[in-house]
Protein backbone atom coordinates (compact mmCIF):
# COMPACT_ATOMS: atom_id res chain seq x y z
CA UNK A 1 0.00 0.00 0.00
CA UNK A 2 1.37 3.57 -0.72
CA UNK A 3 0.91 5.42 2.41
CA UNK A 4 2.28 8.92 0.72
CA UNK A 5 5.19 8.34 4.32
CA UNK A 6 8.84 7.53 3.50
CA UNK A 7 9.49 3.82 4.60
CA UNK A 8 9.27 2.45 8.01
CA UNK A 9 12.57 4.81 9.19
CA UNK A 10 13.98 7.51 11.20
CA UNK A 11 12.62 10.33 7.86
CA UNK A 12 9.25 8.65 8.16
CA UNK A 13 9.01 9.26 11.74
CA UNK A 14 9.40 12.84 11.70
CA UNK A 15 6.91 12.96 8.26
CA UNK A 16 4.45 11.48 10.93
CA UNK A 17 4.82 13.43 13.40
CA UNK A 18 4.16 16.85 11.03
CA UNK A 19 1.13 15.13 9.85
CA UNK A 20 -0.48 14.62 13.52
CA UNK A 21 -1.86 17.70 13.99
CA UNK A 22 -3.23 17.98 10.23
CA UNK A 23 -6.33 15.81 10.64
CA UNK A 24 -8.58 14.27 12.59
CA UNK A 25 -7.90 10.73 13.19
CA UNK A 26 -10.47 7.90 13.50
CA UNK A 27 -8.12 6.00 16.30
CA UNK A 28 -5.55 7.09 18.16
CA UNK A 29 -3.15 5.01 19.80
CA UNK A 30 -1.44 5.85 23.39
CA UNK A 31 1.35 2.98 23.63
CA UNK A 32 4.34 1.74 21.38
CA UNK A 33 4.16 -1.95 22.59
CA UNK A 34 2.79 -5.24 21.49
CA UNK A 35 -0.75 -4.37 21.77
CA UNK A 36 -0.69 -0.93 20.93
CA UNK A 37 1.47 -1.70 17.92
CA UNK A 38 -1.18 -4.94 17.19
CA UNK A 39 -3.80 -2.69 17.77
CA UNK A 40 -2.89 0.06 15.44
CA UNK A 41 -1.83 -1.99 12.45
CA UNK A 42 -5.63 -4.09 12.90
CA UNK A 43 -7.07 -0.74 12.80
CA UNK A 44 -5.24 0.39 9.66
CA UNK A 45 -5.99 -2.57 8.08
CA UNK A 46 -9.58 -1.49 8.59
CA UNK A 47 -9.20 1.35 6.45
CA UNK A 48 -9.62 3.37 9.85
CA UNK A 49 -7.13 6.60 10.27
CA UNK A 50 -4.86 5.45 12.71
CA UNK A 51 -2.00 7.22 14.94
CA UNK A 52 0.26 5.91 17.11
CA UNK A 53 2.53 7.60 19.62
CA UNK A 54 4.36 6.44 22.41
CA UNK A 55 6.80 8.57 24.94
CA UNK A 56 9.95 6.02 24.57
CA UNK A 57 10.83 3.80 21.93
CA UNK A 58 8.71 1.18 20.66
CA UNK A 59 8.54 -1.83 22.69
CA UNK A 60 10.07 -0.39 25.01
CA UNK A 61 8.56 -1.73 28.70
CA UNK A 62 6.93 -5.13 29.59
CA UNK A 63 7.00 -5.45 25.04
CA UNK A 64 11.13 -6.14 25.45
CA UNK A 65 11.09 -7.76 28.62
CA UNK A 66 9.39 -10.72 28.62
CA UNK A 67 9.88 -14.40 28.65
CA UNK A 68 10.31 -14.25 24.96
CA UNK A 69 7.53 -17.05 24.55
CA UNK A 70 4.58 -17.60 22.33
CA UNK A 71 2.71 -20.74 24.41
CA UNK A 72 -0.19 -22.04 25.37
CA UNK A 73 0.12 -21.37 29.35
CA UNK A 74 0.77 -24.65 30.60
CA UNK A 75 0.40 -23.48 34.29
CA UNK A 76 -3.24 -21.82 33.29
CA UNK A 77 -4.13 -25.84 33.44
CA UNK A 78 -3.91 -26.15 37.52
CA UNK A 79 -6.20 -23.21 37.59
CA UNK A 80 -8.79 -24.07 35.57
CA UNK A 81 -8.53 -21.71 33.00
CA UNK A 82 -8.98 -23.41 30.00
CA UNK A 83 -10.50 -21.08 27.93
CA UNK A 84 -7.12 -19.31 27.97
CA UNK A 85 -5.43 -22.11 26.87
CA UNK A 86 -7.43 -22.93 23.93
CA UNK A 87 -6.86 -19.52 22.86
CA UNK A 88 -3.48 -19.17 23.45
CA UNK A 89 -2.79 -22.49 21.61
CA UNK A 90 -4.29 -21.53 18.51
CA UNK A 91 -3.12 -18.33 18.06
CA UNK A 92 0.34 -20.33 18.97
CA UNK A 93 -0.26 -21.79 15.89
CA UNK A 94 -1.24 -18.94 13.80
CA UNK A 95 1.83 -16.97 14.47
CA UNK A 96 4.25 -19.80 13.39
CA UNK A 97 2.59 -19.82 10.39
CA UNK A 98 2.16 -15.97 10.25
CA UNK A 99 5.68 -14.95 11.07
CA UNK A 100 7.58 -18.21 11.10
CA UNK A 101 11.10 -15.69 11.06
CA UNK A 102 10.60 -15.05 14.36
CA UNK A 103 8.48 -17.74 15.70
CA UNK A 104 10.31 -20.85 16.18
CA UNK A 105 9.28 -24.40 17.99
CA UNK A 106 10.66 -25.29 21.20
CA UNK A 107 11.11 -27.96 22.75
CA UNK A 108 10.52 -28.00 27.03
CA UNK A 109 11.54 -30.97 29.08
CA UNK A 110 9.32 -30.73 32.53
CA UNK A 111 10.66 -32.03 35.19
CA UNK A 112 9.16 -33.30 38.46
CA UNK A 113 10.28 -34.73 41.29
CA UNK A 114 9.05 -36.53 44.31
CA UNK A 115 6.98 -34.78 46.65
CA UNK A 116 5.84 -31.83 44.60
CA UNK A 117 2.33 -31.13 44.31
CA UNK A 118 2.20 -31.93 40.85
CA UNK A 119 3.36 -35.60 40.55
CA UNK A 120 3.83 -37.87 36.96
CA UNK A 121 0.69 -39.04 36.79
CA UNK A 122 -1.38 -35.66 37.21
CA UNK A 123 1.17 -34.00 34.80
CA UNK A 124 0.77 -36.28 31.90
CA UNK A 125 -2.99 -36.06 32.45
CA UNK A 126 -2.27 -32.49 32.14
CA UNK A 127 -0.46 -32.99 29.04
CA UNK A 128 -2.58 -34.97 27.20
CA UNK A 129 -5.40 -32.08 28.01
CA UNK A 130 -2.53 -29.47 26.39
CA UNK A 131 -2.49 -31.21 23.59
CA UNK A 132 -6.02 -32.10 23.07
CA UNK A 133 -6.79 -28.02 23.95
CA UNK A 134 -4.48 -27.84 20.72
CA UNK A 135 -7.06 -30.04 18.92
CA UNK A 136 -4.05 -32.22 18.53
CA UNK A 137 -2.57 -29.59 16.36
CA UNK A 138 0.55 -28.84 18.19
CA UNK A 139 4.28 -28.49 16.96
CA UNK A 140 4.30 -32.64 18.09
CA UNK A 141 2.58 -34.39 20.81
CA UNK A 142 3.96 -34.94 24.20
CA UNK A 143 6.01 -37.56 25.13
CA UNK A 144 6.82 -38.91 28.80
CA UNK A 145 10.09 -39.55 29.89
CA UNK A 146 11.87 -41.69 32.27
CA UNK A 147 14.73 -40.56 35.11
CA UNK A 148 17.05 -43.26 32.82
CA UNK A 149 16.40 -41.69 29.59
CA UNK A 150 16.92 -38.12 31.58
CA UNK A 151 20.07 -39.31 31.83
CA UNK A 152 20.56 -39.11 28.19
CA UNK A 153 18.27 -36.15 27.27
CA UNK A 154 19.51 -33.62 30.24
CA UNK A 155 22.65 -35.19 31.83
CA UNK A 156 22.86 -31.66 33.97
CA UNK A 157 19.53 -32.48 35.64
CA UNK A 158 19.91 -32.96 39.32
CA UNK A 159 19.51 -36.55 39.77
CA UNK A 160 18.34 -37.08 44.05
CA UNK A 161 13.81 -37.29 44.01
CA UNK A 162 13.59 -36.84 39.88
CA UNK A 163 10.37 -39.17 39.01
CA UNK A 164 10.39 -38.62 35.74
CA UNK A 165 9.92 -35.29 32.91
CA UNK A 166 7.29 -34.24 30.20
CA UNK A 167 8.69 -33.57 26.72
CA UNK A 168 6.22 -31.01 25.33
CA UNK A 169 6.48 -28.13 22.30
CA UNK A 170 5.83 -24.01 22.70
CA UNK A 171 7.53 -21.84 20.89
CA UNK A 172 10.35 -19.03 20.91
CA UNK A 173 9.54 -15.11 20.38
CA UNK A 174 11.94 -12.11 19.98
CA UNK A 175 9.60 -10.08 21.67
CA UNK A 176 11.05 -6.61 21.09
CA UNK A 177 11.13 -7.66 16.95
CA UNK A 178 7.44 -9.04 16.90
CA UNK A 179 6.25 -5.63 18.01
CA UNK A 180 8.55 -4.18 15.36
CA UNK A 181 6.79 -6.00 12.89
CA UNK A 182 3.67 -4.92 14.15
CA UNK A 183 4.16 -1.79 14.18
CA UNK A 184 5.61 -1.36 10.51
CA UNK A 185 2.82 -2.98 9.50
CA UNK A 186 0.35 -0.78 10.86
CA UNK A 187 2.89 2.03 9.24
CA UNK A 188 2.49 -0.08 5.68
CA UNK A 189 -1.30 0.12 6.51
CA UNK A 190 -1.20 3.80 6.46
CA UNK A 191 -1.06 4.70 10.24
CA UNK A 192 1.43 7.60 11.21
CA UNK A 193 3.42 5.56 14.04
CA UNK A 194 5.34 8.21 16.04
CA UNK A 195 8.09 6.90 18.75
CA UNK A 196 9.75 8.97 21.32
CA UNK A 197 6.57 11.44 21.23
CA UNK A 198 4.62 12.06 24.56
CA UNK A 199 1.22 12.51 25.46
CA UNK A 200 1.64 15.40 28.08
CA UNK A 201 -2.49 16.21 28.52
CA UNK A 202 -6.03 15.37 26.83
CA UNK A 203 -8.18 17.86 24.45
CA UNK A 204 -11.90 17.79 25.63
CA UNK A 205 -15.39 19.27 24.82
CA UNK A 206 -18.86 18.88 26.08
CA UNK A 207 -19.27 15.38 25.25
CA UNK A 208 -15.56 14.28 26.22
CA UNK A 209 -11.79 13.53 25.45
CA UNK A 210 -11.44 14.78 21.47
CA UNK A 211 -7.91 14.16 21.36
CA UNK A 212 -4.86 14.25 22.99
CA UNK A 213 -1.28 16.96 23.65
CA UNK A 214 1.65 15.36 22.05
CA UNK A 215 5.62 16.59 22.97
CA UNK A 216 8.54 15.53 20.90
CA UNK A 217 10.68 14.07 23.41
CA UNK A 218 13.70 14.27 20.63
CA UNK A 219 13.49 17.61 20.16
CA UNK A 220 13.81 19.09 24.35
CA UNK A 221 11.64 21.88 24.95
CA UNK A 222 9.29 21.85 21.95
CA UNK A 223 6.04 23.06 22.36
CA UNK A 224 3.22 20.47 22.35
CA UNK A 225 1.06 19.95 19.22
CA UNK A 226 -2.89 19.20 19.49
CA UNK A 227 -3.50 15.94 17.90
CA UNK A 228 -7.49 15.68 17.37
CA UNK A 229 -8.83 11.99 17.22
CA UNK A 230 -12.63 10.58 17.25
CA UNK A 231 -11.12 7.70 19.69
CA UNK A 232 -8.57 7.71 21.97
CA UNK A 233 -6.99 3.97 22.81
CA UNK A 234 -4.87 3.61 26.16
CA UNK A 235 -2.74 0.57 25.52
CA UNK A 236 0.15 1.84 27.70
CA UNK A 237 0.25 -1.70 29.39
CA UNK A 238 2.27 -0.37 33.14
CA UNK A 239 1.64 2.97 32.51
CA UNK A 240 -2.65 2.61 31.62
CA UNK A 241 -3.17 4.45 35.46
CA UNK A 242 -1.11 7.07 35.15
CA UNK A 243 -2.45 7.93 31.69
CA UNK A 244 -5.71 7.62 33.06
CA UNK A 245 -4.73 9.71 35.72
CA UNK A 246 -3.76 12.35 33.00
CA UNK A 247 -6.91 11.97 31.83
CA UNK A 248 -9.04 12.37 34.68
CA UNK A 249 -7.40 13.15 38.09
CA UNK A 250 -10.81 10.97 39.77
CA UNK A 251 -9.57 8.16 37.82
CA UNK A 252 -9.22 5.23 40.10
CA UNK A 253 -6.39 2.40 39.75
CA UNK A 254 -7.27 -0.45 38.05
CA UNK A 255 -3.70 -2.41 37.83
CA UNK A 256 -2.04 -4.43 40.41
CA UNK A 257 1.65 -4.97 39.00
CA UNK A 258 3.88 -7.35 39.30
CA UNK A 259 7.71 -7.21 38.97
CA UNK A 260 9.28 -10.01 36.74
CA UNK A 261 12.95 -10.35 36.47
CA UNK A 262 15.08 -12.78 34.14
CA UNK A 263 18.92 -13.34 34.49
CA UNK A 264 21.22 -14.24 31.58
CA UNK A 265 24.16 -16.27 31.83
CA UNK A 266 26.34 -18.16 29.02
CA UNK A 267 24.20 -21.29 28.17
CA UNK A 268 27.41 -24.07 28.89
CA UNK A 269 27.13 -22.84 32.34
CA UNK A 270 23.70 -24.52 32.64
CA UNK A 271 24.33 -27.31 30.06
CA UNK A 272 21.04 -27.26 29.36
CA UNK A 273 19.93 -29.08 25.92
CA UNK A 274 15.94 -27.98 25.78
CA UNK A 275 14.13 -25.54 27.54
CA UNK A 276 13.28 -26.62 30.98
CA UNK A 277 9.90 -26.17 32.92
CA UNK A 278 10.25 -27.06 36.37
CA UNK A 279 9.21 -25.87 40.13
CA UNK A 280 12.04 -23.43 41.81
CA UNK A 281 13.10 -25.48 44.94
CA UNK A 282 13.04 -22.33 46.55
CA UNK A 283 9.41 -21.37 46.68
CA UNK A 284 7.36 -24.06 44.54
CA UNK A 285 6.88 -21.49 41.50
CA UNK A 286 6.75 -22.48 38.16
CA UNK A 287 9.88 -21.61 35.98
CA UNK A 288 11.81 -21.32 32.90
CA UNK A 289 15.51 -21.80 32.37
CA UNK A 290 15.46 -20.95 28.17
CA UNK A 291 18.12 -21.42 25.26
CA UNK A 292 18.76 -18.44 23.57
CA UNK A 293 22.04 -19.56 20.76
CA UNK A 294 25.30 -19.21 23.32
CA UNK A 295 23.14 -18.12 26.03
CA UNK A 296 20.21 -19.48 28.98
CA UNK A 297 18.33 -16.86 30.97
CA UNK A 298 16.29 -17.96 34.20
CA UNK A 299 12.88 -16.47 34.83
CA UNK A 300 10.57 -15.32 36.44
CA UNK A 301 10.11 -13.40 39.78
CA UNK A 302 6.93 -12.56 40.17
CA UNK A 303 6.57 -9.82 43.32
CA UNK A 304 4.50 -6.50 43.95
CA UNK A 305 5.65 -3.58 42.39
CA UNK A 306 5.07 0.23 43.07
CA UNK A 307 7.31 2.14 41.68
CA UNK A 308 7.58 3.89 38.07
CA UNK A 309 7.79 1.37 35.21
CA UNK A 310 10.49 3.26 33.56
CA UNK A 311 12.94 2.41 36.74
CA UNK A 312 12.46 -1.22 37.16
CA UNK A 313 15.39 -2.88 37.50
CA UNK A 314 16.31 -6.22 39.13
CA UNK A 315 17.82 -6.36 42.44
CA UNK A 316 20.67 -8.57 44.16
CA UNK A 317 17.42 -10.15 46.06
CA UNK A 318 16.23 -11.07 42.76
CA UNK A 319 19.35 -12.53 41.03
CA UNK A 320 20.02 -14.39 44.29
CA UNK A 321 16.88 -16.04 43.88
CA UNK A 322 16.78 -16.78 40.09
CA UNK A 323 20.38 -18.23 40.55
CA UNK A 324 19.11 -20.63 43.55
CA UNK A 325 16.36 -22.02 41.57
CA UNK A 326 18.53 -22.67 38.69
CA UNK A 327 21.43 -24.38 40.72
CA UNK A 328 18.77 -26.17 42.76
CA UNK A 329 17.90 -28.10 39.42
CA UNK A 330 21.22 -27.74 37.91
CA UNK A 331 23.44 -28.44 40.62
CA UNK A 332 26.73 -28.81 39.19
CA UNK A 333 26.48 -25.60 37.49
CA UNK A 334 27.23 -23.78 40.83
CA UNK A 335 25.97 -20.24 39.30
CA UNK A 336 26.94 -17.49 40.90
CA UNK A 337 26.42 -13.67 40.45
CA UNK A 338 29.45 -13.79 38.90
CA UNK A 339 28.11 -15.67 35.83
CA UNK A 340 25.16 -13.22 35.30
CA UNK A 341 26.09 -11.53 31.78
CA UNK A 342 22.74 -9.24 32.27
CA UNK A 343 19.05 -9.06 33.91
CA UNK A 344 15.76 -7.54 32.34
CA UNK A 345 12.94 -6.67 34.70
CA UNK A 346 9.56 -6.17 33.30
CA UNK A 347 6.27 -4.85 34.77
CA UNK A 348 3.12 -7.44 34.40
CA UNK A 349 0.43 -4.81 34.20
CA UNK A 350 -1.95 -7.35 35.85
CA UNK A 351 -5.60 -6.38 36.57
CA UNK A 352 -6.93 -5.84 40.01
CA UNK A 353 -10.56 -7.53 40.61
CA UNK A 354 -12.94 -4.62 39.58
CA UNK A 355 -15.95 -4.66 37.56
CA UNK A 356 -15.86 -3.10 33.99
CA UNK A 357 -17.57 0.42 33.09
CA UNK A 358 -18.89 1.11 29.59
CA UNK A 359 -20.19 -1.95 28.83
CA UNK A 360 -17.06 -3.11 26.77
CA UNK A 361 -15.36 -5.28 28.75
CA UNK A 362 -18.04 -8.11 27.23
CA UNK A 363 -18.14 -11.91 28.20
CA UNK A 364 -16.04 -12.22 24.45
CA UNK A 365 -12.70 -10.49 26.32
CA UNK A 366 -10.36 -13.32 27.94
CA UNK A 367 -10.45 -13.34 32.20
CA UNK A 368 -6.49 -12.66 31.00
CA UNK A 369 -7.10 -9.24 29.85
CA UNK A 370 -9.97 -5.84 30.08
CA UNK A 371 -11.08 -3.77 27.57
CA UNK A 372 -13.45 -0.94 29.18
CA UNK A 373 -14.37 3.16 28.63
CA UNK A 374 -13.50 5.51 31.27
CA UNK A 375 -16.24 8.13 32.24
CA UNK A 376 -14.61 10.68 30.09
CA UNK A 377 -14.53 8.84 27.08
CA UNK A 378 -10.99 7.01 27.16
CA UNK A 379 -10.96 3.53 25.83
CA UNK A 380 -8.66 1.40 27.59
CA UNK A 381 -6.78 -1.91 27.79
CA UNK A 382 -4.68 -3.77 29.57
CA UNK A 383 -3.92 -7.21 31.80
CA UNK A 384 -3.31 -10.33 28.67
CA UNK A 385 -0.15 -12.11 27.37
CA UNK A 386 2.11 -11.65 24.53
CA UNK A 387 0.85 -14.87 22.70
CA UNK A 388 -2.97 -13.86 22.43
CA UNK A 389 -1.86 -10.06 21.29
CA UNK A 390 -3.30 -10.15 18.28
CA UNK A 391 -6.65 -11.15 19.63
CA UNK A 392 -6.72 -8.40 22.02
CA UNK A 393 -6.29 -6.13 19.57
CA UNK A 394 -8.89 -7.19 17.19
CA UNK A 395 -10.95 -7.25 20.43
CA UNK A 396 -10.41 -3.82 21.52
CA UNK A 397 -10.39 -2.27 18.07
CA UNK A 398 -13.69 -4.00 17.82
CA UNK A 399 -14.40 -2.07 20.64
CA UNK A 400 -13.37 1.00 19.11
CA UNK A 401 -15.30 0.29 15.62
CA UNK A 402 -18.75 0.51 17.69
CA UNK A 403 -17.96 3.77 19.04
CA UNK A 404 -17.02 5.12 16.03
CA UNK A 405 -20.07 3.90 14.06
CA UNK A 406 -22.25 6.19 16.46
CA UNK A 407 -19.84 9.09 14.63
CA UNK A 408 -20.97 7.57 11.25
CA UNK A 409 -17.46 6.53 10.95
CA UNK A 410 -17.54 2.96 9.29
CA UNK A 411 -14.70 0.41 8.35
CA UNK A 412 -14.01 -3.22 7.50
CA UNK A 413 -13.61 -6.45 9.09
CA UNK A 414 -9.79 -6.97 11.38
CA UNK A 415 -7.19 -8.63 8.71
CA UNK A 416 -4.75 -9.65 10.76
CA UNK A 417 -6.22 -13.63 11.18
CA UNK A 418 -4.32 -14.60 7.68
CA UNK A 419 -2.21 -11.37 7.26
CA UNK A 420 1.83 -12.81 7.51
CA UNK A 421 3.60 -9.98 9.54
CA UNK A 422 5.97 -8.25 7.33
CA UNK A 423 9.53 -10.14 6.75
CA UNK A 424 7.34 -13.59 7.00
CA UNK A 425 9.32 -15.47 4.32
CA UNK A 426 6.89 -16.79 1.36
CA UNK A 427 8.68 -20.33 1.59
CA UNK A 428 8.95 -23.19 4.16
CA UNK A 429 11.04 -21.79 6.53
CA UNK A 430 13.83 -24.72 6.48
CA UNK A 431 13.97 -23.92 2.48
CA UNK A 432 14.02 -19.86 3.13
CA UNK A 433 16.67 -20.80 6.23
CA UNK A 434 19.35 -22.79 4.03
CA UNK A 435 18.47 -20.23 0.91
CA UNK A 436 19.49 -17.25 3.38
CA UNK A 437 22.64 -18.89 4.72
CA UNK A 438 23.84 -19.52 1.31
CA UNK A 439 23.48 -16.14 0.20
CA UNK A 440 25.20 -15.00 3.00
CA UNK A 441 27.92 -17.08 2.37
CA UNK A 442 27.95 -16.15 -1.16
CA UNK A 443 28.23 -12.20 0.16
CA UNK A 444 31.38 -13.19 2.11
CA UNK A 445 29.53 -13.45 5.16
CA UNK A 446 29.40 -16.68 7.46
CA UNK A 447 27.08 -19.21 8.18
CA UNK A 448 26.28 -18.11 11.53
CA UNK A 449 25.65 -14.42 10.64
CA UNK A 450 23.58 -16.08 7.87
CA UNK A 451 21.15 -18.10 10.14
CA UNK A 452 21.32 -14.51 12.24
CA UNK A 453 20.11 -12.74 9.26
CA UNK A 454 17.48 -15.10 8.28
CA UNK A 455 16.31 -15.12 11.99
CA UNK A 456 16.23 -11.92 12.38
CA UNK A 457 14.57 -10.25 9.51
CA UNK A 458 13.13 -12.93 7.51
CA UNK A 459 12.70 -11.88 3.89
CA UNK A 460 14.32 -8.65 4.79
CA UNK A 461 17.78 -10.16 5.20
CA UNK A 462 18.35 -9.71 1.41
CA UNK A 463 18.18 -6.09 1.63
CA UNK A 464 21.33 -6.20 4.47
CA UNK A 465 23.22 -9.06 1.80
CA UNK A 466 22.34 -6.69 -0.90
CA UNK A 467 24.25 -3.98 1.32
CA UNK A 468 27.19 -6.54 1.68
CA UNK A 469 27.59 -6.53 -2.10
CA UNK A 470 28.04 -3.31 -2.21
CA UNK A 471 30.22 -2.91 0.48
CA UNK A 472 32.27 -5.25 2.02
CA UNK A 473 32.70 -3.35 5.41
CA UNK A 474 28.71 -3.38 6.01
CA UNK A 475 29.19 -7.12 6.73
CA UNK A 476 31.33 -6.77 9.79
CA UNK A 477 30.83 -7.89 12.96
CA UNK A 478 30.44 -5.27 15.54
CA UNK A 479 31.68 -7.21 18.19
CA UNK A 480 34.10 -10.57 17.87
CA UNK A 481 32.11 -13.50 19.00
CA UNK A 482 28.53 -12.09 18.06
CA UNK A 483 26.76 -12.33 14.64
CA UNK A 484 25.86 -8.75 14.30
CA UNK A 485 27.39 -6.63 11.74
CA UNK A 486 27.40 -2.84 10.68
CA UNK A 487 24.62 -2.92 7.99
CA UNK A 488 22.27 -3.73 10.72
CA UNK A 489 22.90 -0.81 12.50
CA UNK A 490 21.81 1.60 9.00
CA UNK A 491 19.05 -1.17 8.67
CA UNK A 492 17.81 0.03 12.36
CA UNK A 493 17.67 3.87 11.17
CA UNK A 494 16.20 3.56 7.70
CA UNK A 495 14.13 0.35 8.11
CA UNK A 496 13.33 0.68 11.69
CA UNK A 497 12.53 3.57 12.67
CA UNK A 498 15.62 3.50 15.42
CA UNK A 499 16.20 6.84 16.85
CA UNK A 500 19.18 6.38 19.96
CA UNK A 501 21.69 4.45 20.45
CA UNK A 502 19.55 2.41 22.98
CA UNK A 503 17.04 1.69 20.32
CA UNK A 504 19.42 0.01 17.86
CA UNK A 505 21.71 -1.77 21.29
CA UNK A 506 19.06 -2.71 23.12
CA UNK A 507 15.63 -4.00 20.58
CA UNK A 508 17.25 -4.11 17.22
CA UNK A 509 20.20 -5.75 18.08
CA UNK A 510 20.46 -7.27 21.29
CA UNK A 511 24.70 -6.34 22.34
CA UNK A 512 22.82 -4.90 25.47
CA UNK A 513 22.10 -8.04 26.77
CA UNK A 514 24.57 -10.42 25.31
CA UNK A 515 28.04 -9.06 25.28
CA UNK A 516 29.59 -8.70 29.02
CA UNK A 517 29.95 -4.33 28.31
CA UNK A 518 26.51 -4.16 27.28
CA UNK A 519 28.08 -3.18 23.51
CA UNK A 520 29.58 -0.25 25.32
CA UNK A 521 32.90 -0.74 23.80
CA UNK A 522 30.97 -0.13 20.31
CA UNK A 523 28.30 2.75 21.27
CA UNK A 524 30.49 5.55 19.72
CA UNK A 525 30.77 4.27 16.40
CA UNK A 526 27.29 2.67 16.74
CA UNK A 527 26.40 6.67 17.26
CA UNK A 528 28.04 8.24 14.36
CA UNK A 529 26.57 5.93 12.00
CA UNK A 530 23.23 6.65 13.00
CA UNK A 531 24.07 10.34 13.10
CA UNK A 532 25.52 10.52 9.70
CA UNK A 533 21.76 8.83 8.23
CA UNK A 534 19.10 10.53 6.75
CA UNK A 535 17.11 12.17 8.62
CA UNK A 536 19.28 12.26 11.84
CA UNK A 537 22.25 15.24 11.11
CA UNK A 538 23.44 14.39 15.11
CA UNK A 539 26.10 17.08 16.32
CA UNK A 540 29.60 15.95 18.57
CA UNK A 541 27.35 16.87 21.28
CA UNK A 542 24.39 14.66 20.25
CA UNK A 543 26.59 11.85 19.79
CA UNK A 544 28.21 12.03 23.13
CA UNK A 545 24.79 12.90 24.89
CA UNK A 546 23.68 9.58 22.85
CA UNK A 547 27.05 7.21 24.30
CA UNK A 548 26.71 8.77 27.77
CA UNK A 549 22.83 7.88 28.09
CA UNK A 550 23.57 4.36 27.00
CA UNK A 551 26.28 3.84 29.51
CA UNK A 552 23.95 4.77 31.82
CA UNK A 553 21.46 2.34 30.78
CA UNK A 554 23.92 -0.46 31.32
CA UNK A 555 24.86 0.18 34.05
CA UNK A 556 21.84 -0.19 35.57
CA UNK A 557 21.36 -3.41 34.75
CA UNK A 558 24.85 -4.86 36.00
CA UNK A 559 26.78 -5.08 38.85
CA UNK A 560 25.53 -8.11 40.82
CA UNK A 561 29.15 -9.41 41.64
Amino acid sequence: MDTGFAPFSARARAEHLAALPGQTWDLLVIGGGITGAAAARDAAGRGLRVALVDAGDLARGTSSRSSRLIHGGIRYLETGNLRLVFEASAERRRLLGLASHLVHPLPFLFAVYRGEAVGLRKLQAGMWLYDALSLFRNIARHRMVTPARLKDEEPGLRRDGLAGAALYYDASVDDARITLANARGAHEAGAAVVPHAEVSGFLRDGRGITGVRVRDCLRPGAEAVDVHARVVLNATGPWSDAVRTLADAGAKPRLRPTKGVHIQVRRDRIGNRHAITFRSPVDGRVMFILPAGDFAYVGTTDTDYAGSPAEVRADEADVKYLLDSANGIFPAAKLTPADVVSTWAGIRPLLAPHKAEGGLAASATSREHEIWRDRGGLLNIAGGKLTTYRVMAAQVVDAAVRLLKEQGVASGESPTAHLPLPGDPREPWDAFLARTVHAAVGAGLDAQIGEHLARTYGEDAEALLAAVRTDAQAGRRLMEGHPYIWAEVDHAVNAEMALRVEDVLVRRLHLFYEAVDGGLAVAEEVARRMGRADGMGWSEKQIAEQVEAYREAVQSTRGFN
